[in-house]
């Protein structure tokens, strides 16, 4: 099975850097843009499973990559998780209105980063197991 494809779009190359690694080495393959009309092109370019993407960005902002994505249907439909230092309340009420996922406040802690990720993705983690099991089926 093909590793998942995570765009990570911010104009800090340490976020930048930081999320590389971390996802890496979670297995995830990574794309990176730092900026507003890069993220759409990466977008395009790489079709990604999942965007991360920050607010503050240069050309922009978050906000207008959300809105040019939806514009394009199969870009459309790609989860995005915003990953932002700005205020928590009034963005994270406006990022979810515009299609986000889930909005992170940075400094984002590693665990939760990956728990919404995995969820975004519809993913379990390794260690999780079914709360049921359906012996019916066997």
């Amino acid at each position: 099975m093909a590793n998942k494809k995570i765009l990570i779009v911010d104009d800090d190359p340490d976020v930048l850097n930081g999320m590389h690694l971390r996802l890496k080495a979670n297995h995830y393959d990574t794309f990176l843009a730092g900026d507003t009309l890069s993220g759409v092109a990466e977008a395009r370019k790489s079709a990604p499973d999942l965007i991360l993407l920050d607010l503050g960005l240069p050309a922009g902002g978050g906000f207008v990559v959300m809105e040019r994505l939806k514009n394009i249907p199969s870009l459309a439909i790609i989860p995005i998780i915003v990953v932002s230092a700005r205020d928590g309340l009034e963005n994270q009420k406006r990022a979810l209105e515009a299609g986000a996922k889930a909005f992170l406040q940075k400094p984002v802690d590693n665990a939760e980063l990956l728990a919404v990720i995995r969820q975004a993705l519809g993913e379990r983690a390794l260690n999780e197991r079914p709360a049921v099991y359906d012996l019916g089926s066997i």
